[in-house]
């Protein structure tokens, strides 16, 4: 298979790549590396140069559709996006332009290049809005109310994923991603809580929780979700598919995991609550079990572990 990963030089992406080409699969990366680094792909190019080529370029340039037409990829793996919640709201065209804008130069990228499939990635976390209590695990046929610009986004780009299917026949998969964490992941920025949290216990320093610490996330690990994007290249067609554990996590659950998984107790700095914050949030799995023959098999206490030796090796101290 010849694949094309946007956003291939990202804590996701680079995961990506480096398992299609352990699988004998070429790949093409395209990364404007605003967030993403060449450092995610040093042993994928150190490895499998030739069958690697890796394209700095934005989504939204216009020189995307000809690249694409050119590398003729028979899969586009679309985890390129402007990720951050709090940015898609002060900046809220900015966010448009990258995930709406950018999601279209995509597709018609891969309508122009004949690719059979996109994959996608979806936001588990804000397509949904706030469920109800009684409705955690959140199912696909819950209603899509994202509450922020970000979430909006990323909404938009499945309808467009839909309308393309049907105009153009270009297959989709969109897999609605819980909060996904691992090695790779950026402890700056917008990084995930487990990032944070574990560049700070490797460091010795306190870690800020936000409010009582009670408020809940679904984490999966970085490996169980490419295998979800693997699987997505051949199942799962026209659907949107929730990709997470179906299991809650509260933040002080997560910090005693870190502190167990690291061998020392974890000290934890309280701060006031976020405005805005979720305070539940967990997806059911079950349709991708039925459609892509996927579940998530890493447990949080191995997937910390791996998180924290990532840190340590990396020389974050």
């Amino acid at each position: 298979m010849r694949a094309l990963v946007t956003g291939g030089a990202g804590f996701i992406g680079s995961t990506l790549v480096d398992r299609l080409l352990a699988e004998g699969h070429a790949v093409d990366v395209i990364d404007d590396l605003s967030t993403g680094s060449l450092a995610n792909l040093a042993g994928a190019r150190s490895g499998h140069g030739h069958d690697l080529r890796v394209h700095q370029l934005d989504i939204r340039s216009p020189d995307l559709v000809d690249l694409m037409v050119r590398r003729r990829p028979e899969v586009v793996f679309h985890l390129a996006a402007q990720a951050d919640v709090r940015v898609s709201v002060s900046r809220p065209l900015f966010d448009a332009e990258v995930n709406v804008l950018g999601t279209l130069q995509v597709l018609e990228g891969a309508r122009a290049a004949g690719a059979a499939r996109v994959v996608f990635a979806a936001s588990g976390g804000t397509l949904y809005g706030e469920p109800a209590t009684e409705e955690i695990p959140v199912r696909e046929v819950h209603p899509h109310r994202p509450l922020s610009p970000y979430g909006v986004s990323k909404k938009a780009a499945i309808d467009y994923l839909v309308c393309y299917r049907e105009l153009h026949e270009v297959e989709f998969c969109a897999l609605a991603l819980a909060n996904v964490y691992g090695p790779r992941q950026d402890p700056h920025g917008e990084a995930g809580v487990v990032a944070i949290f574990a560049d700070r216990v490797v460091r010795g320093e306190p870690v800020t929780v936000y409010g009582d610490g009670e408020q809940t996330r679904d984490f999966v690990f970085v490996d169980d979700v490419v295998d979800a994007f693997v699987r997505g290249a051949e199942r799962g067609g026209g659907l949107v598919l929730n990709i997470g554990t179906g299991t809650e996590v509260s933040v002080n659950e997560l910090a005693g995991a870190m502190g167990g998984a690291a061998g020392a107790e974890v000290q934890a700095v309280h701060a006031p609550p976020r405005p805005g914050e979720l305070r539940r949030s967990a997806l059911d799995p079950g349709r991708a079990g039925i459609h892509l023959g996927w579940r998530s098999w890493t447990d949080l206490q191995t997937g910390v572990a791996a998180v924290l030796d990532h840190v340590r090796s990396a020389g974050s101290v």
